[in-house]
């Protein structure tokens, strides 16, 4: 009779109850923006509204021009993330295949901008977009993707790259292969894993970002999703349903896009299994 492996049944309850822990707040909110217009945020948890409202969704169109926001999100999330990809990955590839002691200092260069808070360069940036003439424009927001987003994408590539044998990239040398075909032949379908892990944080990133559009968009046509949201509650802060249902049109297509692509985190080359370099 084959023995129980209590530890392993021991696994499988822990990722079943850490599962249902980070769950149930994302239902709770789904749930909650069915409850009844200009409901004010209950006291206790409330899974179920007595008389659900389907018509939530729909006065975030009415009340206010969330068509144009969605469509801003999106715009901007289209164009920023596959620009952050491109450079990101061309940074990290540079840095991977240059020598030392070069290398090591745009290691350390990296590690030093990741380590500057955002909000010291927002007046630096905010004068060089408006000597730009972009002030007001999406691309206020999609113009950094050109910089690679963040150090991190960056150096996640740099450390995938550097997980490389060094054999293939001297076989593309001798072969005569230049640096963009060894790049996208061999160095890009080696880091599929990072690719997809940067395309979700960088997207993530311009879905939600806030302080961006903020700063430089004026025209509220402009606004973007996560703007929408603070004028939702700005508007009405005591509708809680209304506010739920911002929430959830902020949410699920995050959610979405990582069960779309979760798969690839957990291939035999995900990030969890990079050696440190």
């Amino acid at each position: 009779m084959k023995k129980f492996d209590w530890v392993e049944i021991l696994r499988i309850l822990m990722t079943i109850f850490v599962g249902i822990i980070f769950v149930l707040p994302l239902v709770w909110m789904v749930l909650g923006s069915f409850g009844e217009p200009g409901t004010a945020p209950p006291r206790s948890v409330v899974w179920l509204p007595e008389n659900p409202q389907w018509n939530n969704f729909n006065n975030l169109f009415v009340l206010l021009p969330f068509k144009d926001y969605l469509f801003n999100s999106v715009y901007i999330v289209a164009l920023a993330t596959p620009i952050t990809l491109l450079m990101a990955s061309w940074a990290g590839f540079g840095m991977a295949r240059s020598y030392d002691p070069f290398r090591h200092k745009l290691f350390i260069l990296s590690i030093v901008l990741l380590m500057i808070p955002g909000a010291a360069i927002w007046l630096f940036r905010f004068q060089i977009f408006r000597w730009l003439q972009l002030v007001d424009t999406r691309w206020a927001i999609i113009v950094p993707a050109f910089a690679a987003g963040s150090p991190l994408f960056v150096l996640l590539y740099y450390w995938s790259f550097r997980q490389v044998p060094e054999q293939l990239w001297d076989s593309a040398e001798i072969d005569g292969a230049p640096l963009l075909k060894q790049w996208w032949s061999i160095g890009l379908p080696l880091v599929t894993p990072t690719t997809v892990a940067v395309t979700v944080l960088a997207a993530v990133f311009y879905w939600s970002d806030f302080v961006g559009p903020i700063l430089y968009l004026r025209r509220p046509q402009l606004y973007t999703l996560s703007v929408g949201m603070q004028l939702v509650q700005a508007l009405d802060s005591t509708n809680w349903p209304l506010l739920m249902a911002a929430a959830t049109l902020m949410t699920v297509p995050v959610l979405l896009l990582f069960l779309l692509l979760q798969r690839f985190f957990l291939s035999e080359l995900s990030l969890s299994n990079l050696a440190d370099t």
